[in-house]
C-alpha cells in the first residue's frame, strides 16, 4: 500500500510518541471508521456535478485519505497483515465473484461464489 520507507517513517513517528499503547485493534478500527466518515463528509449533501470533487475541496480530501492510509498502516502492521498479499487474494476472490461477462458495466451486487 505504502512504500517501505513511508511505512517505516509512520511507525517511527508513532514509536517516538509512545502511541502504540493507545493503538489497540479496536481503537484503530474505530479511528478508521471516523476518518472514513470525515472523508464522506466532503461529499455530503452534494448532488449532480456538486458531487464531483471541486479543486477547492481536494486538499481536505487528500488529508482524509492520508489519515486513512496512516491508520490502516498501523492496523495492518500491528495485526501482521501483509496488505499487498491480502489485496491480491481479495482480487482473485472478486474475479470469481464478479466475472466480467456478468459484472461489466453494471453496479449491481453479484451473488457469485462465496469464500
Amino acid at each position: 500500500m505504502l512504500s517501505p520507507a513511508v511505512r517505516q517513517a509512520l511507525l517511527e513517528f508513532r514509536r517516538e510518541r509512545d502511541w502504540e499503547q493507545f493503538h489497540t485493534p479496536l481503537n484503530l478500527a474505530v479511528a478508521i471508521s471516523v476518518e472514513a466518515a470525515e472523508l464522506l463528509e466532503q461529499f455530503q449533501w452534494k448532488i449532480g456535478e456538486e458531487a464531483r470533487l471541486p479543486p477547492e475541496r481536494l486538499d481536505a480530501v487528500e488529508q482524509e485519505v492520508a489519515d486513512l492510509a496512516i491508520l490502516l498502516t498501523y492496523f495492518a502492521n500491528d495485526l501482521h497483515i501483509d496488505v499487498d498479499a491480502a489485496v491480491e487474494r481479495k482480487l482473485k476472490l472478486n474475479a470469481l465473484k464478479y466475472p466480467v461477462n456478468e459484472a461489466k458495466g453494471n453496479a449491481r451486487k453479484h451473488d457469485g461464489p462465496k469464500r
